[in-house]
């Protein structure tokens, strides 16, 4: 399995989009966000997604540089529309306008809609985080059908993520982010392609089988083939049994039809919808309780006894921290699928053979 330094392989990512007709600003956001998800942990918004973005690139699905268009703008709610544009350079943009909104008045809401992938979702509760204030994001995606409700067979959501994330003086931040399926598309696309294996009720077949095989959702590939959900006959299933399946249809309410995305359709273009909502704790909580009562809970939480002692209790964002300071100290481990699609990729884009010797040679 490769190990590539974060470093340059955020480089390279960034240079391969280059090549693609971006900027040298967004290709390296796209990069940096990439990367991070493989640093964090969650591999299945990293690198993986690289050929992806590539083709939705050369297709004209995703287009570059665009600047979102306010269409709804109060003082303390827009709609934003991202015009197709990659999401690592849409999304920054609406989470620092909910920030702006929110710090005025203490409290936003954002609408996104015809957004790239916007990635991993953890990122913008962490920049929102970062500035001080509480998040909530619902997402969902048009035009990407793939996971079954309870109780059914056939597939009638997205992977519709939901994130929450608190900000904590003096500590990292608690971000709470998953997918409402059992698990993301992209884990069953990491797990095609030689990664960890998905647990064997991920996925239900079309005959209504329990199944862990991502031939499910894509149906027969060869070793370096595309991945294409559209080809596959079975679907993800939402997590927590009904539970999860509610929570899914909310998102593709609020992240889809509140905003003007569009909840999941298969006749849709493919495009992400985000509804995200901001509060500043400075506004509402003037006798500032809130920092030493997260303290407290917070410690009361990880203080249970573990059911196995060397597994402490973690809070949410802590394994992606343990896994991030792993992996900048030891490198970013990729399947072979993943870099070997990841190399063919550089060489259709036209990145010069030094730079991709520059990736390679620097390995371990």
């Amino acid at each position: 399995m490769p190990i590539v330094n974060a470093d340059r392989l955020i480089d390279f990512v960034a240079g391969i989009f280059a090549q693609l007709g971006c900027s040298p600003e967004e290709s390296a956001r796209i990069g940096r966000y990439l990367v991070n998800a493989n640093l964090t942990g969650h591999d299945s918004h990293g690198v993986a997604r690289v050929p992806r973005y590539a083709s939705w690139k050369r297709d004209g699905l995703l287009q570059a540089d665009q600047v979102v268009e306010r269409v709804v703008d109060t003082p303390v709610i827009a709609i934003l529309d991202g015009k197709f544009g990659f999401g690592q350079t849409i999304a920054p943009q609406a989470v620092a306008l909910g920030i702006e909104k929110c710090r005025e008045h203490g409290l936003s809401a954002i609408g996104l809609r015809n957004s790239g992938h916007v990635g991993r979702v953890g990122e913008w509760a962490e920049m929102a985080a970062e500035a001080g204030i509480v998040s909530v994001h619902f997402v969902n995606v048009a035009g990407s059908v793939l996971v079954a409700p309870f109780g059914g067979i056939e597939r009638r959501f997205s992977t519709a993520p939901v994130c929450i994330g608190m900000p904590r003086p003096g500590g990292l931040p608690v971000i709470l982010d998953f997918a409402t399926s059992l698990v993301a598309e992209g884990k069953v696309l990491v797990a095609s392609q030689g990664g960890k294996a998905l647990p064997a009720n991920a996925l239900v077949s079309a005959d209504g089988q329990l199944s862990g095989d991502p031939r499910e959702l894509y149906g027969d590939y060869g070793s370096g083939a595309a991945r294409d959900h559209k080809k596959g006959r079975g679907a993800l299933r939402a997590f927590g049994e009904h539970k999860g399946s509610g929570l899914a249809l909310m998102c593709e309410l609020l992240g889809g039809a509140l905003t003007g995305n569009g909840a999941s359709n298969p006749d849709k273009r493919w495009s992400q919808g985000m509804f995200s909502f901001y509060v500043d704790p400075a506004k509402i909580d003037p006798q500032n309780f809130l920092p030493a009562e997260l303290s407290r809970f917070l410690s009361y939480v990880k203080g249970t006894k573990p059911i196995d002692p060397d597994a402490p209790v973690l809070l949410p964002g802590e394994p992606e921290a343990l896994k991030r300071a792993e992996r900048i100290a030891n490198g970013v481990p990729l399947t072979d699928d993943t870099f070997n699609a990841l190399i063919a990729t550089a060489r259709d884009a036209g990145v010069s053979d030094q730079a991709i010797r520059g990736l390679t040679d620097a390995m371990p």
